[in-house]
């Protein structure tokens, strides 16, 4: 089940992704389960009609219609999932993980943001930066970073560790393009094309960080140990010294 929680501006709920079988909340024979035998021929309770109150029984819906009234108390999304956010918790069910989608009716296109809107410290969220190397002539080596909120990424380090002297920074465009995803809501799997992701340890101070879900207002929580499995990333030191380096989130 995929729990889809709305906040910001919007109202806070959490849905399930489909709904629950019947069974689950009918009695064998289509009758609730709280309901005494024989309750569903019979309500003995007076009726209002419109010349006042009178006795006798109610009119009880048919077996079909207890299970499908029943079948909608399992709420549904009222908006359904962006394809960009299907693609990234599809990518996780394949792996047997299932994400805790939040939805914001602010942005959380920077690490800042994001902070703001989860209640988190800066350095739990994932910046997942997009790199490339290789001439215009080759299809390019597409490299997805994941650091910390307050880091950037030391490129010089970066290129000894994935063995690409020539590797720089993704344009937007590119990052676009290569990843199927916006700058400030690509997420670290579910990725257009291949990529190679490396993390940074930094994030492994954490028992849960908190990283973007296709959109620049969609993120998820997960554990360090599961995010380095999703992504199939390599942990490697590749961001400049803090003392170095401009905290301010990117």
């Amino acid at each position: 089940m995929t729990r889809i929680r709305f906040r910001g501006s919007a109202v806070s709920r959490t849905l399930s992704a489909e709904a629950l079988p019947c069974p689950t909340l009918c009695g064998a024979a289509g009758r609730p389960r709280d309901r005494p035998p024989g309750s569903d021929r019979q309500n003995l309770h007076p009726r209002r009609t419109g010349a006042g109150v009178a006795a006798g029984p109610h009119p009880t819906p048919s077996r079909a219609g207890t299970a499908r009234r029943f079948a909608k108390l399992a709420g549904v999304p009222e908006t359904p999932l962006h394809p960009s956010v299907v693609r990234v918790v599809e990518a996780a069910a394949r792996k047997g993980v299932t994400l805790d989608i939040h939805t914001f009716a602010e942005s959380t296109h920077t690490a800042a943001e994001a902070a703001a809107a989860v209640g988190a410290d800066v350095d739990r969220i994932v910046k997942s930066l997009v790199f490339v190397a290789g001439g215009d002539d080759v299809d390019p080596r597409t490299y997805v970073c994941l650091v910390a909120g307050p880091d950037r990424v030391d490129v010089a380090r970066l290129a000894v560790v994935v063995g690409e002297p020539d590797i720089r920074r993704a344009t937007a465009r590119e990052a676009r393009d290569l990843t199927g995803f916006v700058i400030g809501g690509i997420p670290p799997l579910g990725h257009d094309h291949h990529v190679t992701v490396v993390m940074d340890p930094a994030l492994d101070r954490h028992q849960v960080v908190w990283a973007a879900a296709g959109l620049p207002n969609v993120v998820f929580p997960v554990p360090p140990a599961t995010l380095r499995a999703l992504a199939n990333a390599t942990v490697a030191p590749i961001v400049e010294d803090r003392v170095a380096a401009d905290a301010s989130a990117e």
